[in-house]
């Protein structure tokens, strides 16, 4: 416990109560929106990553704590600490860092926290194991397991495997969260960086009907009239 009074210590340190207006505007924090009720301390990302360098030792105990702190920072740090420890850990404790995350994910639960964490930790570790995790929580009625779900193929789509993102993407389909549409959308462009040609084919049956936001994240980088067809409907 000593540790984690030393880290909130350092923590209420990097304060900043103008930075955290801001924050809490940006990540929709006001009645009824995605991050009702979060509470920033105004602490950008890269003094987060540096006290997580000087915390990275932190036991699971006192991540546990943080990572359920009302706190976003809070949050934040603790699943960066468990990104560090799961790139030095061994298979082992690779898979006690990946259940106890899953297990914990309720502290997973605004869009820079997922997709800081949830690529490194959830989709390295079911890189080469069985995905009906992520398919389950495609079907979850809680927004961050979707965006979860969808964040951690990008790994598998670095790796070059695409099948599992197509699938998922296409049970997103019809979400009707913004976060969830342009995350769909980001990982179809991601595909589309390595292999264009499959991007196209799961565009070209779905994209008529897809969310326009899902669309313009996905065709972002097309050549202009290339986008202009696709938000014509001329494909």
């Amino acid at each position: 416990m000593r540790r984690l009074a030393e880290i909130k210590t350092e923590i209420q340190k990097k304060k900043n109560p103008a930075q955290a207006i801001i924050l809490q505007r940006f990540f929709k924090t006001g009645k009824e929106e995605y991050g009702e009720g979060d509470v920033f301390y105004g602490i950008k990302v890269p003094i987060q990553r540096k006290i997580v360098k000087v915390f990275k030792d932190l036991s699971l105990d006192d991540i546990k704590i943080l990572i359920h702190s009302p706190v976003h920072e809070e949050r934040l740090i603790a699943a960066l600490i468990l990104v560090e420890q799961f790139k030095k850990a061994n298979p082992k404790n690779q898979k006690i860092i990946f259940n106890f995350y899953v297990k914990n994910k309720r502290g997973i639960n605004n869009w820079d926290i997922v997709d800081l964490s949830a690529p490194n930790i959830v989709g390295n570790y079911l890189l080469d194991k069985d995905k009906s995790l992520l398919f389950k929580f495609a079907r979850s009625k809680n927004l961050w397991e979707k965006r979860i779900a969808i964040l951690s193929t990008f790994i598998f789509i670095r790796n070059g495997f695409y099948d599992d993102a197509l699938k998922i993407s296409e049970t997103l389909l019809n979400d009707k969260h913004d976060l969830i549409h342009k995350a769909v959308g980001w990982m179809l462009r991601e595909i589309g960086k390595r292999d264009l040609k499959v991007e196209e084919v799961f565009l070209k049956e779905h994209y008529k009907t897809m969310p326009r936001t899902m669309l313009r994240y996905a065709i972002e980088k097309f050549p202009e009239n290339k986008r202009k067809k696709y938000l014509e409907g001329r494909v």
